[in-house]
């Protein structure tokens, strides 16, 4: 057999089912490849949950503690300006709840504009995703 340009006169005679097989076979392989790169970014994600879950728990149940403290000692100071009136103690748990309403529906605001602005899809695989479309459009194109 002769060679040229690295490809044997073989490789120009095998059956047209041949072809299909072998095209087939890489399509599947492709197709697994990016499934299990998919799988492995899912999975990653899910690993780091659930080593955080323990940490955050703890977390809030102390930040929560010391919320409650902390409103407590405000309310205290903001009753304190209103030392004479009788509903001093009304006056200072609405004026704190108040405030602490707004700064958490501005904290909840800017959080959802964030998730909303990032996302939770895994964006690397649907990249990578598109530009196989798009290079398989383009061979499709340049076989015919």
């Amino acid at each position: 057999m002769s060679r040229t340009n690295g490809h044997s006169v073989a490789d120009h005679e095998r059956p047209l089912a041949s072809i299909v097989t072998e095209i087939k076979d890489e399509v599947k392989e492709f197709a697994a490849t990016r499934f299990e790169m998919l799988k492995a970014e899912l999975q990653e994600g899910v690993a780091t949950i659930k080593r955080v879950i323990p940490a955050a728990a703890a977390a809030m149940v102390l930040l929560a503690t010391a919320y409650v403290l902390f409103t407590l000692a405000i309310v205290g100071l903001v009753a304190v300006a209103f030392w004479n009136n009788p509903y001093r103690w009304f006056f200072a748990f609405l004026i704190v709840s108040v405030v602490l309403a707004i700064a958490g529906a501005l904290t909840a605001w800017m959080a959802l504009r964030r998730l909303r602005a990032h996302g939770l899809f895994p964006k690397k695989t649907v990249e990578v995703l598109k530009a196989d479309k798009i290079w398989l459009q383009n061979e499709a194109r340049s076989a015919s």
